[in-house]
Formats: structure tokens, sequence, C-alpha cells
């Protein structure tokens, strides 16, 4: 799919409720199963200092999306990107903005990170109180909404949102810094989200973050997933569109039927 064409399908929010009207642990069909792969350099291993340049370059070497990594200092232990940058990097991309929120009391932010221009906005299930209602605050500010689990987190933490939901986001590391090594226990974690999804015949991306590289990105892949996050196995490889293309022909053919 081509990366016009994927920003199209990612900006159309999936029938964002109103508040209170969803019932979140019904285990309706909404309808069939799809998973193209998606590439989403992460901007945290980025040149902060020519950042423009870099988020237009990532654009034309082929990325799907733009991965923007928010750290508040508490809940993880890192500072990093506030709704300013997240407006600057909106002004330089073409491709949609996937912010993912390791805040505490991230219900509190999200207008602010969405009027900067998030396309997608992941909330953790570990730091937020009303999760349901988070979602929903999400999407009726017209983003689509994400639940971001940490490696020893279960999937069960969004067993009763998961219709309400556009994407999970399993980190394969411990989140807080870049450059980490991949969990090898998330592997089964993917495996059993995606079997879930197809069960209740969701149109759930499943996304992954952490110590992903073209040497590892097929068994994420083979295990369900299909939006590939990865921070310096793109951005400090000599050839970026080479390495996007390689990452997404090696996730293509492992990727599940």
């Amino acid at each position: 799919m081509a990366p016009q064409e994927l920003s199209g399908r990612l900006l159309r929010c999936s029938n964002a409720p109103t508040l209170g009207t969803s019932e979140p642990c019904g285990h309706a069909s909404v309808g069939s199963v799809t998973s193209s792969i998606q590439i989403a350099p992460s901007i945290l291993s980025a040149d902060f200092g020519r950042l423009a340049a870099d988020i237009e370059a990532m654009s034309n070497a082929g990325a799907d999306l733009l991965h923007v990594d928010v750290m508040d200092g508490h809940f993880v232990p890192n500072l990093t990107i506030g709704p300013m940058i997240v407006k600057a990097a909106k002004a330089a991309s073409r491709i949609p903005l996937d912010v993912h929120l390791m805040i505490r009391n991230a219900e509190l932010y999200l207008e602010d990170y969405i009027v900067a221009g998030a396309d997608i906005v992941s909330v953790h299930a570990e730091a937020v109180t009303h999760l349901h209602g988070t979602i929903q605050k999400i999407k009726t500010q017209g983003a689509r909404a994400s639940v971001a689990l940490n490696p020893a987190t279960s999937i069960d933490a969004v067993d009763c949102v998961l219709e309400d939901l556009d994407m999970v986001l399993i980190m394969t590391v411990n989140p807080g810094f870049g450059g980490q090594s991949f969990i090898e226990l998330c592997l089964p974690k993917i495996e059993r989200l995606r079997e879930r999804a197809v069960s209740r015949g969701l149109e759930l991306d499943i996304e992954v973050d952490g110590g992903i590289k073209v040497d590892n990105v097929h068994r994420v892949a083979s295990a369900g997933a299909n939006v590939i996050v990865s921070g310096s196995g793109i951005f400090k490889s000599d050839d970026w569109s080479k390495t996007i293309a390689t990452m997404r022909e090696r996730a293509e053919q492992a990727a599940r039927p």
C-alpha cells in the first residue's frame, strides 16, 4: 500500500462513539480482519537539531507513520517531547503522527496533543485510571485510539475495551529509553492478542515498539504485529530508504495470512 493511501486510511477514525454510548465488554463483529504492514520510525532517535529535515527525509524514504515518544519523567525515567514539538513535527510531516503518551494522567493532556497534530494516540493501561473514558475522549476529539501495554502487562488489561480500539501497542522493551534489546517474552503475547482479535472479527492494528531491527522484524510480524516501530534500527542505518524497504519486505513475507 502506498504511503498516501495508508495515510488516508489512518485518518478516518473508526466510528468514534459518543461518551457513555459504547458497550466495551461486548463481542460483536466489526468487520473483516486486515493487517497491512506499516513502518513507523521513532523520532526519539532523530537529530533534534535538524528535526524538520529528518522528518521530511523519513517521509520521502517510505515511512508510513512517524512515531513520537512522549515521556514525563514520572511514569518513565526520561523526559522528552511536549505538544510544541508535536506541532512542529506535524508541520514538517507528510505522513500521520503516531503519538505514544508515556505519561501519568494522560487524559488531562489529550486535547493538547491532538490539537498539536497527533493522528493516533496511545495511552498506557498502567497509567490511566479510567481507561474506557480516556479512549472515548481520544475518539471524540478525532484521533485514532490505542492502548499501550508494558512487557509484564497482560493483554487482559484491554480485553473489555478491545472493540473500542483502533490499535494496541505492545512494548517489547521497558519504556523510557531508546536503543534497548528486544524482550523475547513478548512474542507469545503478540500471538495471543492477534488470535483474540481474529476470533472477534476485529480490524485491529497491533503495534510493537522496542528493539526492532531488520534482523528480527520477521519474528514480530510472524507473531501477528503489523505496525513496526523502529528508532535506532532505522535512524542509525546508512540508507533509510533501503532499511525501511527491507523491513517491510521481511515483515510482509513473515506476516500471518
